[in-house]
């Protein structure tokens, strides 16, 4: 009885594993996929280029730009830019001071 004990506590325990493992395998995955849904959300941005680029001419977004960056959540977007200004420390670069004021 006591061997029959020591095995259902057994597989209880591998079982408890093998759920924790595909709990973290499906987080990892839930992040990968977030991951790439925001890269193909800022990839769509690319229509906003005339008007961003130093010595744009053009000055107003166009509803292409305006509706590519709506669609953007705002927490890939905010993660991407604080990643963008860590790249210059990380490449041992001086710090970018790009003296702007942002208003909204």
């Amino acid at each position: 009885m006591a061997v029959l004990k020591s095995l259902v506590s057994l597989s209880s325990q591998a079982a408890a594993a093998a759920l924790l493992l595909l709990l973290a395998l499906a987080a990892v995955q839930t992040q990968k996929a977030k991951a790439q849904s925001c890269a193909n959300e800022l990839a769509n941005l690319n229509v906003c280029s005339p008007f961003v680029v130093p010595g744009a001419t053009e000055t107003n977004p166009s509803s292409n730009c305006c509706g590519a960056l709506q669609s953007v959540p705002h927490d890939c977007l905010c993660s991407t830019l604080r990643i963008a200004s860590r790249l210059p420390s990380q490449c041992n670069l001086p710090p970018l001071n790009c003296d702007m004021q942002i208003s909204a």
